[in-house]
């Protein structure tokens, strides 16, 4: 019984600050026009901002070109959102980073609450996170860019007396600093980063006029992959990898035979050409 009325205490409170916030004119966002600026950013290429890391490193956006790069927007006095879907997207990441294969994308988290998100609550925030990740960055903004950075990314916030209320999610860029996708929410998942990510990875370019065997073996990895909703993981498809190898040895078989063949006909001219020479 104690059980139930504390719930009933917690969802009138609820109402009643629901009440108070509509009748006060508290400010709330627009949700609904919050997803229609997030997509219409979509398939454009934000400016090369200038930053700072969380150790202080001056770093631009624009550094990250040439891989996929997910982008997540948070504020350092949260203690709520923010760092619930920081850490549901470490998980996502090191659940991506075995899909795909390490150091294939980027991560950054940016503080947009300035002068407060400084390098110092960054890196004091990732700590706190427990997030330790060779290609995941914490960065701080100017102050004077917030605005005109948030808006190049469709992230929308509304400041209230709690503190912040905004979107909630990543933005996905591609290897040429394009807008490739807005994934929301704040339990992210490797199935809902992987879709897009596994397109981006797979168009990105091999480096080099002949591609390597570790980067040829990333490329199978991630064709032969699958999300295990059971697990919350990628994993391999076997039964594609044998179709793959199988495939592989058909097409061999049939180049062996060809070159046979060839080789054959070719001694075969050979011969006629001399038994016909006075």
């Amino acid at each position: 019984m104690p059980c139930c009325a504390d719930r009933s205490s917690v969802a009138a409170a609820l109402l009643l600050w629901s009440a108070l916030s509509t009748a006060q004119g508290v400010p709330a966002l627009d949700e609904r026009q919050a997803v229609i600026d997030s997509q219409a950013v979509v398939g454009s290429v934000p400016p090369d901002f200038r930053l700072r890391d969380e150790r202080e490193r001056p770093i631009r956006l624009a550094d990250y070109r040439g891989k996929p790069l997910l982008v997540s927007f948070v504020y350092t006095g949260c203690f709520t959102v923010c760092p619930t879907q920081t850490r549901s997207l470490h998980e996502a990441v090191r659940g991506l980073d075995r899909m795909l294969g390490p150091h294939q994308f980027n991560v950054v988290s940016i503080g947009f609450n300035q002068p407060v998100d400084s390098p110092l609550s960054m890196r004091a925030f990732a700590a706190q996170q427990r997030i330790d990740h060779a290609n995941w960055r914490f960065l701080s903004p100017s102050g004077d860019d917030v605005a005109a950075m948030t808006r190049a990314y469709g992230f929308s916030y509304v400041r209230t007396p709690a503190g912040f209320d905004h979107v909630v999610g990543v933005t996905v860029l591609d290897a040429q600093g394009r807008i490739h996708g807005q994934v929301y929410g704040d339990r992210l998942t490797a199935e809902a980063l992987g879709v897009p990510l596994r397109e981006l990875v797979l168009a990105t370019p091999m480096t080099g006029a002949v591609p390597s065997l570790e980067e040829l073996i990333d490329r199978v990895r991630i064709l032969c992959t699958v999300y295990d909703a059971d697990t919350g993981q990628y994993r391999y498809d076997w039964k594609l990898i044998l179709e793959i190898i199988g495939g592989l040895g058909f097409f061999g078989t049939v180049a062996v035979y060809l070159g046979r063949e060839w080789r054959m006909q070719r001694r075969q001219r050979g011969g006629r050409h001399v038994a016909a020479s006075p």
